[in-house]
């Protein structure tokens, strides 16, 4: 069982977002990933992340208002640029939204908490990857928008971990280029001495 693990995590890869298609996981697949993406190291139980769903009309909506925003802040934009803004969300049949959610806490830093909604979106693309559905992760412009996080349903204090794109792939992802564990890895010497 653990062969078969490690092997499966060895070959997880990022689909390219256009090129997902329906069927979006079944609410019964959804709850077993938000399930497996809420089973990461959590210090404090402070449940520092929450998940957002994107999905059917409501992301044509949401394209608009891209779109509008993507204008307001560069002025007058060509129709394919404002083709790409309104589609970012109608690209895969589901995207989810992990966001950060940050807790009021004495002993836990705000950083730690942040690293746990990125365990929480690995922990998704990995379930939905098991499940048979292919994901990728992007955060885009929007994302460090006060009034993007707005729009798309984030409290002020909220920020975005990443988008989830989840949908099915025709088939086989081309596999990037992998660093070299090697090259990241060192053994402590004592403190720095840059």
């Amino acid at each position: 069982m653990a062969a078969s693990v490690i092997d499966f995590m060895l070959a997880r890869k990022s689909a390219p977002i256009q090129e997902l298609r329906p069927p979006a996981p079944s609410e019964a697949e959804l709850d077993t990933m938000l399930r497996v993406a809420s089973r990461v190291p959590d210090h404090g139980r402070l449940q520092p992340w929450r998940f957002v769903l994107y999905r059917g009309e409501a992301c044509v909506r949401l394209g608009e208002a891209l779109a509008a925003l993507a204008e307001s802040r560069e002025g007058p934009l060509p129709e394919a640029r404002l083709e790409q803004e309104r589609t970012r969300f109608i690209r895969a049949p589901l995207v989810i939204g992990v966001v950060n959610v940050p807790r009021e806490s004495r002993k836990i830093p705000q950083w730690e908490m942040l690293v746990s909604g990125g365990m929480a979106a690995l922990n998704l693309m990995i379930a939905a990857n098991a499940l048979g559905y292919a994901t990728n992760m992007v955060t885009n412009w929007y994302s460090d928008d006060a009034e993007g996080r707005r729009i798309l349903g984030l409290a002020p204090d909220e920020r975005v971990v990443g988008f989830v794109h989840v949908g099915s792939h025709p088939g086989g992802v081309p596999d990037r280029p992998r660093p070299d564990p090697a090259s990241l890895v060192s053994d402590y010497a004592g403190p720095w001495e840059g």
